[in-house]
């Protein structure tokens, strides 16, 4: 098929690059020009393992290309992706600026049988409303389809080409069937293709997210209440992630969830609900209480220091909101630094990736290392607050030589207590005893 993807930020470009490696001719638009000549040059602009590398091989064989130029590729395509920006207003709802504007630019080029599929994560009730605006532009009906994604950044590329599921929003069983054709590559492991109404697959996306939030802020709330019983949170979560009603999947404490999805999803629900005078008690209390767990491991270090950090070096081990991505987008790190800088710390940091993206929000603020080790280095503690692989088996004997105090305040529970605790280090995790 003749797929063109509007938009090349993380979904747009993963889902173009996983298409032309199925033997689909891909065309990936962009409005800014940098961004395409970087694409055309090679260079990639997110961290995503493996996406760098599919790029390159899909270019060398004609099925991917990069254009600023919609109107060269657009009439021709069997589908049109969109996969723009939805960006948290400040209301909290969903901000469709882009989405409209993409539509509209859309409208004078499209052909009788091209879909137009709404990748980006919309409100319910968008996909219903661009198709109304086509006709409107067009004089036509053009089909307009929903399909949600769900990929996780660090393994996006296992997700789209192995997913748990597709989903397909449509008005028309012979949309559906398109779309199946595009992604039956993905599908021959038994997957189940979803087929359902625009609303409810708009809403499903919206209802994964905030699920999957609820679960890491119900374990949180656990894991806090557990140091204050004298429990321990990982054998609370062993006791609980057997029964088959429940499992392990997101119930892994820690210091909040972050990203550019969970946040901005949760809030845009929220909007949606009290747009429809309905209170979203639960969601609310995820956001309120995810918000409070980004500051567990600063008032932890508060307290240690009994509220004197002026002058302190505190070392902080990861920024990306998880690992295998650079992504800073609400990463639980930046609330720490805030709070560290606010009450006159000196913050030494390392991360494996997104050591850039922070810089360009902190400049001279911070100090940044490239070594783990090397921020350690005259500081009097270290944090840990990402779960990068390499901070799991580090060299602890110099990790003492050059920390002021072999003191740990661990947001990962990355360690054993009582082995860690062996080696001369004081640890504290999060819900651990």
């Amino acid at each position: 098929m003749h797929i063109v993807m509007i938009g090349t930020g993380y979904v747009g470009l993963v889902t173009g690059t996983c298409l032309a490696d199925s033997g689909n001719d891909v065309a990936c638009v962009d409005i800014v020009a940098s961004k395409i000549e970087k694409l055309r040059r090679g260079e990639i602009p997110i961290y995503e393992p493996g996406l760098t590398e599919l790029v390159l091989h899909n270019v060398r064989a004609g099925r991917l290309t990069f254009t600023t130029n919609a109107a060269n590729v657009v009439p021709e395509a069997d589908c049109v992706f969109i996969a723009v920006g939805t960006p948290q207003s400040e209301s909290g709802a969903a901000d469709l600026t882009g989405l409209w504007k993409v539509v509209d630019s859309l409208a004078p080029m499209l052909s009788n049988r091209t879909i137009v599929v709404i990748k980006s994560t919309v409100p319910v009730g968008t996909n219903r409303a661009v198709a109304e605006r086509l006709k409107k532009l067009t004089g036509r009906t053009i089909d307009v389809a929903s399909n949600p994604e769900f990929l996780k950044e660090g393994c996006a590329i296992d997700d789209f080409t192995k997913p748990d599921r597709v989903v397909v929003g449509v008005d028309r069983p012979e949309v559906a069937a398109v779309l199946h054709d595009l992604y039956r590559p993905f599908l021959r492991t038994e997957h189940p293709f979803l087929t359902m109404g625009l609303e409810s697959a708009e809403m499903t996306k919206y209802v994964a997210n905030c699920l999957l939030a609820t679960k890491i802020s119900f374990i949180n709330e656990m894991a806090n209440l557990c140091e204050h019983v004298g429990a321990n949170i990982n054998e609370v979560r062993r006791g609980i992630g057997h029964d088959q009603r429940i499992g392990f999947s997101f119930l892994f404490p820690g210091v909040g969830y972050g990203g550019s999805c969970f946040p901005k999803d949760v809030r845009a629900l929220m909007n949606v609900a009290e747009r429809h005078e309905l209170e979203p008690r639960i969601l609310s209390a995820v956001d309120v209480t995810n918000n409070a767990q980004k500051q567990v491991l600063f008032h932890k270090v508060h307290d240690h220091f009994k509220g004197d950090l002026a002058g302190r070096t505190i070392a902080l081990w990861g920024l990306a909101f998880k690992p295998r991505t650079d992504d800073i987008r609400e990463a639980p790190s930046l609330t720490v630094i805030d709070s560290l800088l606010q009450a006159g710390a000196n913050v030494r940091v390392h991360d494996p990736i997104a050591m850039d993206n922070v810089r360009a929000l902190y400049g001279d603020k911070l100090t940044y290392c490239d070594n783990m080790y090397d921020a350690l280095s005259e500081a009097d503690i270290l944090l840990i607050v990402t779960e990068w692989s390499e901070f799991r088996n580090p060299n602890f004997d110099l990790m003492k030589q050059r920390l002021k105090q072999p003191v740990i305040f661990d947001g990962r529970n990355l360690y054993e207590p009582s082995v860690i605790k062996q080696l001369g280090f004081a640890y504290s995790g999060i819900g651990l005893k």
